[in-house]
């Protein structure tokens, strides 16, 4: 550490304190050159997420971002928000055991679609028809076929 007063580069720590959030360490140091005392501040860098995007331009990670569409998606249906806010849990999870970090749109989306089938069709096809983008109601229509075949026989309508 370079004492500011001095530029002497040799010191030693008087006292450490973290702060009340826990995210930063106060250090009170003593310059060995001149005597005199100053402070420093330590913190966790915090290395953001990355989305790479289909175009490949990179974007950070928004929990609220994904949050957001989720709840769009689960408008006037019966998933709680915690349920949302474990998966965004997970979708970051996934991210953090990641050792570069980044992950495409594609397999973060393919990713929140499979646990949100599991919540809840109705809603997993309203992301569906943002993250796929259909155009055609021939794609949306082949999805909801997919949903339907999937479904064990005890849950399919009788004709």
């Amino acid at each position: 550490m370079k004492c500011p007063f001095c530029s002497g580069t040799k010191d030693r720590v008087v006292d450490s304190r973290e702060s009340k959030d826990g995210l930063t360490i106060r250090r009170r140091r003593e310059c060995l050159s001149c005597s005199r005392r100053f402070t420093s501040y330590e913190q966790i860098e915090d290395i953001a997420y990355r989305v790479v995007k289909a175009d490949g331009s990179r974007q950070e990670f928004s929990r609220s971002k994904l949050l957001s569409g989720l709840l769009r998606a689960c408008e006037k249906r019966p998933v709680s928000l915690k349920a949302l806010e474990e998966l965004v849990d997970e979708a970051e999870q996934l991210l953090h055991e990641r050792e570069d970090r980044e992950i495409t749109t594609r397999q973060l989306g393919e990713f929140v679609m499979e646990r949100l089938r599991g919540l809840d069709q109705v809603a997993y096809v309203r992301f569906a028809s943002v993250y796929r983008q259909f155009e055609h109601i021939d794609a949306f229509m082949q999805e909801l076929r997919s949903l339907l075949e999937q479904r064990p026989p005890s849950n399919k309508k009788k004709d």
